[in-house]
This record gives C-alpha cells, sequence and structure tokens, in this order.
C-alpha cells in the first residue's frame, strides 16, 4: 500500500532536471537524512553525559553502535540496490527514521539507547547506501559530493553551535527533534527526485580489468581518514573541556569549523578533477594531519580553533574526493554503496578506539592513533588517485 501510493504520487510529481543543481543539492539531502547524526554526535555525545548521566564510555558506544549499524545497512544496500525500486525504498526508510528518532526521545537507559540506535544506524546506513548509489549515476560524481558535504557541514555547523547549549535544559529531545526535522525535509524533497535508471547513467571509469586492487585502496583510505576524525571529533567537546577549555567557547569553534568545511566542500565543486585527484588530496590529507599534531596544544584557544577549523575544512574536501574515487569504479552504485559501507565502518571505529583509549580522559595517545592513521590513509590513497588521473589522461589524448 505505501508503495503505491508513493508511486503515484511521484508520479504526479514534477521531478527536477537530473543533471542540475536542484537535484544534486536534494540528493546531498537525501544521503544526509540517514547520517545527519555524525555531523552533530559531539553534541550528542555531551548531551548523554551532562542530561542523562551517561559514561564517557557508554556515550562513546551509543555514537559507536549507531555508526555501526549503519556500516551494516550500508553494506546490505551493495547486495539490493539493483534489485528494487530506490524511491519507495527511501521512503519507507526516512519514516522509520522519525520513527526511531521519536522513539529516542524517550529513553534514559544505556543499553536501550544503545540498541534503539544500533537500529536507527541501521535504517539509516541503508538510506545513505541507497543515495550513494543514485549519486553514482550522476555525471561529474565528485561535484555531487561536494554538494553533500556542503550541506552536511552547512548544517552540521548549526547543529554544533546550538544544540549543545540546549541539551543540559530541555534533556536530548532537542538532539533528535532535530534529526527529525531534517528527515521530514528530506522526505518532501524525494518526490522531486527524476527516476535516475542504471542503463541512463554514464559509463564508468575504470574498466572491470583494473577494478579490485585499486578499488580495495581507495576503501582502506576512505575507512581510515574517517575513523581518525570521528575518533576525535566525537570527544572533541570533552577534549577542549579537559585543556581547560569552556563551553562558551568550544561551542561556536565547532559551529565555525563546521561552517568552515563549506569552503571545502566549495572548492571540490569548483575544481572537479580539473586539478587531477592525487594533488589536491595530498596537499588535504597533509594539513589535516598537521593539525591532528596541533591539537596536543588545546590549551591555546587560538591552536584549537585553527585546527578544529582547518580539519573542518580538509574534512569535507577529502571525503568528497575519496567517495567520488569509489564511484568511479561502476554506474550501477554498488561501489559508490561499498564506499558508504567503508565509510560508516570508519566513523563507528573511530569512537570506539576512542572509548577504549581514553581510560581517565587522556587524550594524548588518542590524537596520537588519530595522526598515525591520517598518515596511513595518505599513502593508501596514493595509488588509486594515480591509476584515475592517469586513466583521465589516457581518455583526454585518445579524444584529441
Amino acid at each position: 500500500m505505501l508503495t503505491t501510493l508513493s508511486e503515484s504520487w511521484m508520479k504526479s510529481t514534477m521531478t527536477v532536471n537530473a543533471e542540475g543543481m536542484a537535484a544534486r543539492i536534494m540528493l546531498a539531502f537525501l544521503a544526509t537524512a540517514g547520517l545527519f547524526y555524525v555531523n552533530i554526535m559531539p553534541a550528542i555525545v555531551s548531551g548523554l553525559i551532562d542530561s542523562l548521566g551517561f559514561s564517557r564510555a557508554d556515550a562513546g558506544l551509543v555514537a559507536s553502535l549507531n555508526i555501526y549499524g549503519a556500516a551494516v545497512g550500508a553494506l546490505i544496500a551493495v547486495f539490493i540496490i539493483s534489485r528494487v525500486k530506490w524511491k519507495p525504498l527511501a521512503v519507507g526508510l526516512l519514516l522509520g527514521l522519525i520513527g526511531l528518532d521519536t522513539l529516542s526521545m524517550w529513553v534514559t537507559e544505556p543499553m536501550t539507547m544503545k540498541m534503539i540506535r544500533g537500529l536507527h544506524g541501521m535504517v539509516g546506513g541503508l538510506l545513505v547506501g541507497v543515495s550513494f548509489a543514485v549519486i553514482a549515476r550522476v555525471s561529474l560524481v565528485h561535484k555531487t559530493f561536494g554538494y553533500l558535504l556542503f550541506v552536511q557541514f552547512g548544517l552540521g555547523g548549526l547543529g554544533v553551535m546550538f544544540l549543545p547549549p540546549l541539551a543540559p535544559v530541555y534533556g536530548t529531545s532537542a538532539l533528535f527533534l532535530s534529526l527529525i526535522a531534517f528527515s521530514v525535509v528530506s522526505f518532501i524533497m524525494l518526490f522531486f527526485l527524476p527516476a535516475y535508471r542504471v542503463e541512463d547513467a554514464p559509463k564508468p571509469t575504470i574498466s572491470a580489468d583494473v577494478k579490485w586492487w585499486p578499488l580495495g585502496a581507495a576503501l582502506l583510505s576512505v575507512f581510515l581518514f574517517q575513523g581518525a576524525n570521528m575518533g576525535l571529533y566525537a570527544y572533541i567537546i570533552d577534549l577542549g573541556k579537559s585543556y581547560g577549555l569552556t563551553l562558551t567557547f568550544i561551542s561556536p569553534t565547532l559551529g565555525v569549523s563546521a561552517w568552515a568545511g563549506l569552503v571545502g566542500a566549495w572548492l571540490v565543486i569548483v575544481f572537479s578533477t580539473r586539478f587531477g585527484r592525487m594533488y589536491p588530496l595530498l596537499i588535504a590529507m597533509t594539513l589535516t594531519l598537521l593539525a591532528t599534531i596541533a591539537l596536543h596544544y588545546s590549551a591555546s584557544q587560538a591552536i584549537f580553533w585553527l585546527a578544529n577549523v582547518l580539519v573542518g575544512i580538509t574534512w569535507a574536501f577529502c571525503i568528497a574526493y575519496l567517495l567520488g574515487i569509489c564511484a568511479e569504479f561502476d554506474k550501477e552504485g554498488k561501489m559508490a554503496a561499498l564506499g558508504g559501507f567503508a565509510s560508516k565502518t570508519g566513523l563507528a571505529s573511530g569512537p570506539m578506539v576512542s572509548a577504549l583509549l581514553l581510560g581517565a580522559g587522556d587524550y594524548t595517545v588518542l590524537i596520537n592513533v588519530a595522526a598515525i592513521a591520517l598518515f596511513g590513509c595518505l599513502l593508501v590513497c596514493l595509488y588509486p588517485t594515480q591509476l584515475l588521473d592517469k586513466l583521465d589522461k589516457t581518455v583526454q589524448g585518445s579524444v584529441g
């Protein structure tokens, strides 16, 4: 019944241009809806600790299980995306997210919260996997991922700036209401998107005979990059407090750093593959690594502010390129969904490792581990980026 109603509404609704800016923005909202809680993760972790009295470990595990559930959902998407109609499925998944976020508003016990958020993550991850598969069917896939990060960091900046002060007053309901509102907006946008059939998609950049090794390297680089950044980001409010900074300074700083991510997303939209992939990624990842190491000196407000703002820019820039690289391997969308799985697994593993490493709240070891992971990511991503850049030049040469 739901499928029939959604299909009839979709057919009667005027859709936007499949390759236009409006379509890319709507796809960005759809993909963000399933994982928007990641963009306000510091607010959620801090809210669970301050409002519900969760321990650091419990709050971190809620975040981790939420994203591990998303990883499972993203993996499921790899196997079903070519067998189902993606629009009716997205309708059901958005309604599921709204229901689970509503239920989460009434939970106060850590174990129950972990179970519900894990299920929420699975539903959201499936939605993100489906969305990534659809994005892979659009031309200039890096540009679409740029819009995706533009939406995530722009609205995420509002979240981490205004939600942490609200949690002690209104409880965690304020956090989950923001997630519900985002899902409702994405639900409305969904009906204006075109069909994005596989047969209409442009051909992939990489042929089948060179697929698996570079794909494996791309997936590993996504995992390491997301794990390193989220391992720190989930606890960044508590990290700042441990160095003597106040919430009145930390929250605006995180808001500005998230909005700084708009710069990184905008640069991806402007650059696309104009300068290749390897050199932009090499520069941006090096800056991310340096900014992460600088967090050792977070007692200085200036250094904490600069490090977070710089990571905000480079995080959006790098992950848009890395996910775009995964999507280059096919246009059915399976590899893009697999990239989503690697991303969610990294995002989940970061807080999990952090929860195990923190102990008494010493962030020195955690910062060092994150820096090592980022350096490993930098080395691993060189292989697929070099290969894609070389293939681009070959294609351009043959066309010329």
